[in-house]
């Protein structure tokens, strides 16, 4: 699934991989990229809670549990991250995990969500980069999106600009909440 650009922000400060980007003003985001643990799941809900309410992009009722979001959002055989500022205030989540099983393990899904004050600041594009890397490093061929919200226009140009490629329309997949039936994206980058 994919691909939400916003939540609300709350962070605490992290250790783990610092990144430099350059934000879409040409200014240097300077971030911090760490597994997620069990300690940081209140905060990640409460990054993902008002992106998935929103029902504009992830396939869940808006009225989704805070239980239900924990399973859909953390699987066994996943990863998951938490991005934070240098003020240690979170700005970002996502999930990396095999987008079929057997054989077609080799290729992984990954979703994003984007703090509501870290919106239209690159964050996507970092993130997604980000986890092209680590999809790389657990020995990953490939990345699919398989549902992208074509009228949700941030995350097609962030994923875009991130290497991602358009390689397929579902007619009508997704209800939005005003009734309007949206076409969505099939999204491919080859990682190897």
């Amino acid at each position: 699934m994919t691909n939400g650009l916003f939540g609300s922000c709350d962070g605490t400060p992290g250790t783990g991989l610092q990144l430099d980007h350059m934000a879409r003003d040409n200014a240097l985001m300077t971030f911090t990229v760490n597994d997620q643990t069990q300690a940081d799941w209140p905060e990640v809900w409460r990054v993902l809670a008002p992106a998935f309410r929103a029902g504009l992009s992830y396939p869940l009722p808006r009225n989704v549990s805070e239980e239900d979001a924990k399973a859909y959002w953390i699987k066994k055989d996943g990863y998951n991250a938490v991005a934070r500022d240098d003020a240690g205030e979170i700005v970002g989540v996502y999930y990396l995990r095999p987008d079929q099983g057997g054989p077609g393990d080799h290729i992984c899904n990954a979703g994003y969500v984007v703090a509501e004050c870290a919106r239209g600041k690159g964050y996507a594009v970092a993130l997604c980069k980000h986890s092209q890397e680590q999809a790389r490093a657990m020995g990953f061929s490939a990345m699919k999106f398989n549902l992208v919200v074509a009228n949700n226009t941030a995350a097609v140009r962030a994923w875009t600009r991130a290497g991602m490629e358009i390689i397929g329309t579902i007619p009508k997949a997704f209800r939005m909440p005003d009734g309007e039936i949206a076409d969505a994206f099939i999204m491919y980058r080859a990682l190897a």
